[in-house]
């Protein structure tokens, strides 16, 4: 039996205003023609799905899951990696954040989160409406111009972080929780969860939360130099969704982790299409099947050299021959001899033969 399920795609990188990325329709037979099975759902884009309307009503739930199956592809999870970000801004990225905002809410930090917050409660009804059991997003950041130590932090300045962002997302993941529903946090540069360590303070702080989970993407973790097939022995038990997203590490003389300003072409760290980075997928797919996994296995693309129509159409293929169909016996099964009375104590020479 196959406990993973794919192939899946996120379709945040694909909706346009040109058909047939415009269309809930149009885009599921799409996705359906590049040999997809489900499709991950972002939710800053009503044309396509509307999260208000899901999270009021079942009936509208029940006809974006009717327009779907007409194409054989379900969702695999809703995203909120916008609305996540927005519940916790440095002041330094204001201007910049505002833009994924609405007008109302813009240049007030305060009312922006209050809205990003919002947002994530209609996700929770609307993920439970559509019978959905995880979630995806990001985590804000409060403390990220702080990343690196220099000038020197003042004492308990990122327990302080930590804390404020944990006060926010609590109610959060309780609202969640109410729907049995997990909040599965992309670790990512530019939040203040990007790592494992990161998690594991913010764990602490939600209390060890059981809907504060992590959604795998090993490509962010190939950039940042860490071991990301260790990454999956460790926090297996909270891994609850996973992007397969392929990059390349190329450190050189004159550019390493921070890739000096370079565009996405020259920098020394880069997102690739499936197959064409440095990622060893047939390692995380066995260590994802041996510890149980059974999400959706979904391709995000973002290659900064090959087309989009071809990173899709190559990427349901490449995960599809990922998938592993799990043994249901061993494989010297039929070496392994007859149990029969005393037959251990005789071996063991603890009785006569």
């Amino acid at each position: 039996m196959n406990l993973m399920k794919g192939p899946a795609i996120f379709l945040a990188q694909f909706i346009s205003d040109q058909a047939p990325f415009n269309s809930l329709a149009g885009i599921a037979q799409w996705a359906s023609d590049k040999g997809y099975k489900a499709v991950q759902i972002p939710t800053l884009n009503p044309e396509i799905f509307d999260l208000e309307k899901a999270a009021e009503s079942p009936d509208y739930c029940q006809e974006v899951i009717d327009t779907l199956a007409a194409y054989g592809v379900e969702i695999s999870e809703l995203s909120t990696h916008i609305q996540g970000q927005l519940v916790a801004v440095h002041p330094a990225y204001d201007l910049l954040m505002d833009q994924f905002a609405p007008e109302s809410v813009q240049g007030d930090s305060r009312a922006r989160s209050e809205w990003a917050t919002q947002q994530l409660y209609l996700a929770a009804r609307a993920s439970a409406n559509l019978g959905l059991t995880t979630h995806v997003s990001f985590s804000g950041s409060l403390l990220w111009p702080y990343m690196y130590p220099w000038p020197q932090r003042p004492q308990n300045l990122v327990e302080d972080g930590v804390a404020e962002l944990a006060s926010r997302w609590l109610p959060i993941l309780d609202e969640f929780d109410r729907y049995g529903i997990d909040v599965c946090y992309e670790l990512h540069p530019g939040e203040d969860l990007f790592d494992g360590a990161t998690f594991e303070r913010f764990l602490a702080a939600v209390h060890d939360h059981p809907r504060a989970n992590i959604l795998y993407d090993p490509s962010h973790m190939v950039l940042q130099g860490m071991d990301y097939l260790g990454f999956i022995d460790r926090y297996h038990t909270r891994i609850k969704a996973f992007h397969v997203k392929d990059a390349e590490f190329r450190p050189s003389a004159s550019q390493g982790v921070y890739s000096g300003y370079s565009g996405w072409k020259e920098r020394a760290g880069r997102f690739r299409s499936l197959g064409d980075g440095q990622i060893d997928f047939t390692q995380i797919f066995s260590k994802l099947t041996q510890y149980g996994f059974d999400g959706w296995a979904v391709l995000e693309w973002e290659c900064c050299l090959k087309h989009p129509e071809q990173g899709a159409s190559e990427g349901s293929v490449f995960i599809q021959n990922h998938l592993i169909q799990t043994t249901e016996k061993a494989f010297d099964d039929f070496a392994a001899g007859s149990q029969v009375v005393d037959l251990n104590a005789k071996l063991l020479g603890l009785m006569n033969p």
